[in-house]
C-alpha cells in the first residue's frame, strides 16, 4: 500500500475507526493501533493522525535519527516492531517534554511529527499531524478538589487546544450541567452561567455566584426565555438524534450563535447521524482525548 495518512486508533475504540473508515469506503491496513490508509483523511475516531506520509529508508540507528532530525525537531514514535531500534532512534532524537499541562496554556512552539518503525530499514513518518502533543496526548495539572467529576477535563481540552472562550460576561448556557464541572469551568472564565437541569448542583458549584441555577428538563426550556444568551453548551446523556433535534430548536428559536456539545453513544457510533451534524454549517468534530465512547461537536462564530 502506498501510504498516504496513518491513523493512531483511540485505545479501545479500536473497532469504532474500523467502522467508521468501512463506512467511507476507505481500505486500511492495521498495526497494532496504527491504521495506514491509501488517501487523505482525518477521522473522528482517531487519537491523532499522520497526514502526507513519507517512507524513508535507513541504514542504521544513526541514519534514522539524522534523517528524522533533517525534516522536523519533534518526534513522538508509535512502535509496532523492531522495539528496540525504533526506542533507539527515538532516544537520539531531541527529548519531549511530557509535562501535564495548565489550562489555557500556550501551545509547543514547534510541530509534533510523528514515525514508526515499518521494518528495520524503513521509517514511516510524518510532520503534519493533528495534534502539537506527542501522540495525541493531552494531560492537565489537575484540579482534583473543586470539581465533582472529571467531566470538567473535556471543557479544559477543548478550550486550550480547540477554541478561545467566550469574551468575560457573556451569559452561556449549560444544559443538562448537573452535578456541576461544566458550570464551575465556565464560571472560572468570567462568564455568567445558567444551568439546566431537573437534578441540582453539587452543593460546592451552586454557591459560586455567577452561576444560576434552574431546575428544569433541558429539552423542556424555551428558547424565548434566554434571548441574551450566545453560548450554549452541553454534555447531556441522550440518543444524538434528541440532541440535533434541541441544537436545531436553539438555532431556529434563539440568538444562540455558537454551540458546544458531547454527543454520547449507546451502542455503536451512528455515521448517518454524525454526518447530519457535520451538514449544520459551521460545524467542527473531533474525538477528544477526555471523550469516552462520544464526540465533542461545536459551532463557533468567528
Amino acid at each position: 500500500m502506498h501510504v498516504v495518512t496513518v491513523v493512531v486508533a483511540i485505545y479501545s475504540l479500536e473497532l469504532e475507526l474500523e467502522r467508521e473508515l468501512r463506512y467511507r469506503a476507505i481500505t486500511f491496513e492495521k498495526h497494532d493501533r496504527l491504521y495506514f490508509l491509501d488517501r487523505h483523511y482525518c477521522p473522528v475516531f482517531a487519537q491523532v493522525t499522520w497526514l502526507d506520509c513519507q517512507r524513508i529508508p535507513i541504514i542504521s540507528i544513526n541514519d534514522g535519527i539524522k534523517k528524522l532530525k533533517a525534516l522536523g525537531k519533534n518526534w513522538s514514535l508509535f512502535s509496532i516492531g523492531n522495539h528496540r531500534r525504533a526506542q533507539l532512534i527515538q532516544n537520539g532524537l531531541p527529548k519531549i517534554p511530557d509535562n501535564p499541562l495548565l489550562f489555557l496554556a500556550a501551545p509547543p512552539k514547534n510541530r509534533m511529527g510523528g514515525w514508526t518503525l515499518f521494518d528495520a530499514n524503513t521509517i514511516i513518518c510524518s510532520t503534519q499531524t493533528t495534534s502539537s502533543y506527542p501522540l495525541g496526548k493531552i494531560e492537565f495539572v489537575e484540579n482534583k478538589s473543586v470539581p465533582p467529576s472529571r467531566a470538567y477535563l473535556k471543557l479544559w481540552e477543548f478550550f486550550t487546544i480547540h477554541c478561545a472562550p467566550p469574551a468575560h460576561g457573556t451569559k452561556v448556557l449549560d444544559l443538562g450541567a448537573s452535578p456541576g464541572g461544566w458550570s464551575w469551568v465556565l464560571s472560572q472564565l468570567n462568564l455568567n452561567v445558567v444551568s439546566v437541569d431537573k437534578a441540582p448542583l453539587a452543593p460546592t458549584i451552586a454557591q459560586i455566584p455567577n452561576i444560576s441555577f434552574l431546575q428544569e428538563s433541558a429539552f423542556g426550556l424555551d428558547p424565548a426565555q434566554m434571548q441574551d444568551a450566545t453560548w450554549l453548551f452541553a454534555d447531556i446523556i441522550c440518543y444524538p438524534e434528541r440532541l440535533l433535534t434541541l441544537i436545531k430548536k436553539w438555532l431556529q428559536e434563539s440568538r444562540v450563535h455558537n454551540f458546544v456539545c458531547t454527543i454520547k453513544f449507546q451502542g455503536d457510533a451512528d455515521f448517518a447521524i454524525i454526518d447530519q451534524f457535520l451538514k449544520i454549517p459551521d460545524s467542527k468534530m473531533v474525538h477528544l482525548y477526555h471523550n469516552k465512547h462520544e464526540l465533542m461537536w461545536w459551532k463557533v462564530s468567528s
